[in-house]
């Protein structure tokens, strides 16, 4: 088991007085919804980022907001951190519980309470299932728009905390642009109402801070979610070419050309074999690369939309455009895309997916470069992405069981990122830093800019009790990395003492 947690590096807390913690909790939460226990608690050592484990001091199963308040007073009277966590599908070790953390699941909080057809919101609990969304508002002609790859399991609190995304995110947006107001509780376990149903909310606009904040600022409670009404018409098509180049510089030509598509994805050679042998969507699996985009709205414009985007991935260099006849065969092509991530148990035992953004304009220079850093690091890469918004996932392939592999594919994760900085893209997309790409925020970042993320944190949380360890690294672990790494020939934070 890893643990990834450096005291020394992210603070530490006092003494945990586990028989007063698991007391006090115990006098709020039933037997049931409080568990204690090393092997019970198992389940929880993780997120989707598996390869980093820790066990909390405990794992509390709130029913209702209530709870999930009085459990976080307790926490911070006895000055006992605090890990959120909802469905657990998280890449990045946002849920990773610090050692000696309370874990409060929200689990439970799982109703959707309210659909409006007119005014076209749903109020739901953060234990809601992203795709249940969908299907509530249905039966209205209404949709929820941001549909992760993971939304058949993962929760829109989860979605929340980290500004998630999705193959229709290009047209229709990340989460931030499709939700309208929170219910939040602070460590003292306060309410906070963030934002509103109305068109404009009174003073300072929170809610972009509080999306994608990954748990560090305060406990989503309650969404209210934008619907938006199902399109008239979707048309969808696949277009294969010789190699990824030309995918990428028909993805540069689309958007160029003032297109915007509900979804344009991407995938190479080594991810669609593998994700065609998983679900048979029937991709050619001798091209190089494919690009998968979908069009929608009245049908004239959707039909219009599509055959133009045809017309320029033919100028690319597209060796075949395949055009979805039917439903079926649309939901065939997505359902390829959305099942590559695990396809890649096809190809190794384990693999580790990227989540970084650069320019459009990159990405031709970018997988090459990619390719060179898996030769270089051994270990084969796949590369699928969200090309229509420069979201890429690199999924890197190795073998956990294997001496050094494990070592191998962190270092091969963390160049692919440093590299999506250097040409002026990000170290995240929509998976957020959470754990993993906490030493990455010292190559993005400078010091005053760290600072200024402390003192936001600071100001909702004064003591780090809320999801310790995560997305903003103390200076001291910048020193630290930056006496392990020079990035260009720079060291970062020079005058800052090294271990």
């Amino acid at each position: 088991m890893l643990d990834r947690f450096d005291p020394r590096l992210d603070g530490a807390f006092d003494p945990l007085d586990r028989a007063q913690l698991i007391a006090r909790l115990g006098a709020v939460l039933p037997g049931d919804r409080l568990i204690a226990s090393p092997e019970s608690m198992r389940p929880y050592e993780s997120d989707g980022l598996a390869a980093y484990r820790s066990l909390p001091a405990a794992v509390a199963l709130p029913a209702d907001a209530d709870e999930a308040a009085a459990v976080l007073k307790i926490c911070r009277d006895l000055k006992i951190p605090v890990v959120a966590r909802g469905a657990g599908t998280g890449l990045s070790g946002g849920a990773l519980p610090f050692p000696g953390s309370v874990l409060l699941a929200l689990g439970k909080l799982n109703r959707i309470l309210a659909i409006d057809p007119v005014a076209r919101t749903a109020r739901v609990q953060p234990g809601v299932r992203n795709l249940a969304i969908s299907e509530a508002a249905r039966p209205f002609g209404l949709f929820y728009a941001p549909d992760p790859s993971s939304q058949l399991a993962c929760s829109i609190g989860g979605n929340v905390a980290e500004n998630a995304g999705g193959v229709h995110c290009l047209k229709y947006g990340l989460t931030v642009h499709n939700i309208l107001k929170l219910e939040a509780l602070t460590i003292e376990g306060e309410r906070l109402t963030i934002g509103s149903e109305a068109p404009d909310a009174p003073g300072f606009d929170l809610m972009a801070l509080l999306t994608g904040s990954e748990g560090l600022l305060a406990v989503v409670t309650e969404i209210i979610v934008r619907l938006l009404p199902l399109p008239a018409d979707v048309k969808a098509m696949l277009a294969a070419f010789p190699d990824a180049g030309g995918a990428a510089q028909a993805v540069a030509d689309i958007i160029a050309a003032g297109i915007i598509p509900a979804g344009l994805e991407m995938m190479d050679e080594l991810a669609l074999q593998a994700a065609e042998k998983f679900a048979h969507a029937g991709y050619p699996e001798d091209a190089g690369a494919i690009l998968i985009c979908e069009c929608d709205g009245a049908r004239a414009d959707a039909e219009a939309e599509l055959a133009h985007v045809a017309e320029i991935c033919t100028a690319a260099g597209a060796s075949l455009i395949r055009r979805a006849q039917d439903e079926a065969e649309r939901l065939r092509l997505w359902a390829g895309r959305k099942g590559a991530f695990p396809a890649m148990g096809r190809l190794a035992p384990d693999y580790y997916c990227i989540d970084g953004t650069i320019p459009r304009r990159r990405l031709p220079e970018v997988l090459a470069r990619i390719r060179e850093l898996s030769h270089a690091h051994g270990l084969p890469v796949a590369n699928v992405f969200h090309a229509g918004d420069g979201n890429l996932h690199p999924l890197i392939l190795y073998d956990a069981q294997a001496d050094g592999q494990l070592e191998r594919a962190e270092a091969l994760g963390g160049a692919i990122l440093e590299l999506c900085v250097e040409v002026g893209g990000t170290i995240t997309g929509e998976h957020g830093v959470g754990r993993e790409k906490i030493n990455q925020m010292c190559v993005q970042f400078t010091e005053a800019e760290l600072a200024a993320f402390a003192a936001i944190k600071a100001a909702f949380d004064p003591e780090g009790l809320l999801n310790p360890g995560k997305a903003v690294p103390t200076l001291a672990r910048c020193a630290e990395f930056g006496a392990m790494h020079i990035h260009q020939g720079e060291l970062p934070f020079p005058d800052l003492p090294r271990f």
